[in-house]
């Protein structure tokens, strides 16, 4: 059950970042930089493997 729950947390975290990124706000700063849909993929990949890590030093993985 740990392992199921800790790879959903770990699949939920870049499909949060992309509905935020996905909603076509006018007002998020980071959709008028040059760098702004990089910076998403790195923020996604970033939780994901910081998720991972944790998860596998708590033995769930």
């Amino acid at each position: 059950m740990k392992k199921i729950s800790s790879w959903a947390a770990i699949l939920f975290a870049p499909t949060l970042i992309g509905t935020v990124y996905g909603m076509n706000f006018d007002h998020m700063p980071e959709l008028h930089w040059l760098g702004g849909y990089p910076f998403a993929l790195a923020l996604m990949a970033v939780v994901c493997v910081g998720l991972y890590a944790i998860f596998k030093r708590r033995d769930w993985l």
